[in-house]
């Protein structure tokens, strides 16, 4: 009989919870997230962490954005591509509820959530699924001691380029520009071209400028776009 894996430890330094919620957001929680949230994804539900069968993808295209923050780019996304089916990972228990609460009012059906740690979902995608994948204002760790800490590192970008297929875009969008800087030295090695990069203006043609993007602009702080293609 084989021994269950021992189970991965990792940190995790970012919110989990926030401001109390809204008892429409709790409802959305209660009601909608059960329904839209990947099945073996965690250890408990995945005890062999078995690759995650794509049929919810129902053959489409199947991209992803890592840490969606209120959702609107994602609905955005999913409102303009029904041809494809869009996964969000994101922790943060009031930006899953937001995002929730856009998703009833768009009618978006092509929708799936990771309410947790990206890396958990990279654990068990199969190899190459991935078509497109969007890293918007990511939390900078400013502090020169937390920049491991960082979407843009090895820890990320390796099972991030296991899962993504030959050509698949990976798209950055930041107003930091250290994490410009980081971002152009630890993805290409990771085993992704930089094929575009662009400030204020040159956003991509179906950009969704965000809520963080706004309040960096109102801040001003100058806004990067950054698009990699997956070797």
């Amino acid at each position: 009989m084989s021994e269950t894996p021992a189970p991965i430890r990792r940190n995790f330094y970012g919110r989990v919870h926030g401001k109390t919620l809204r008892a429409s957001q709790k409802d959305y929680l209660a009601e909608d997230l059960g329904p839209l949230t990947l099945r073996g994804v965690t250890r408990a539900e995945n005890p062999e962490r078995s690759a995650l069968d794509l049929g919810f993808a129902a053959g489409k295209p199947l991209w992803l954005e890592v840490g969606f923050g209120g959702g609107e780019h994602l609905v955005h996304m999913a409102a303009r591509n029904p041809q494809v089916t869009i996964i969000g990972a994101e922790p943060f228990v009031n930006g899953i509820a937001m995002l929730l609460g856009k998703i009833r009012g768009a009618g978006v059906a092509n929708l799936w959530l990771h309410p947790g740690d990206a890396r958990d979902l990279f654990d068990v995608l199969p190899d190459g699924c991935l078509s497109k994948v969007f890293l918007n204002y990511p939390d900078p760790w400013p502090k020169a001691r937390h920049h491991r800490r960082r979407f843009v590192t090895p820890e990320y970008l390796q099972p991030l380029a296991r899962i993504t297929a030959a050509g698949a875009e990976f798209r950055v969008a930041t107003d930091i520009p250290d994490y410009v800087r980081q971002t152009l030295e630890e993805v290409p090695p990771a085993g992704f071209d930089l094929v575009h990069q662009a400030g204020q203006g040159g956003a991509w043609e179906d950009w969704l400028s965000t809520r963080y993007e706004q309040k960096a602009l109102r801040e001003g702080r100058q806004p990067h776009y950054l698009t990699f293609r997956r070797v």
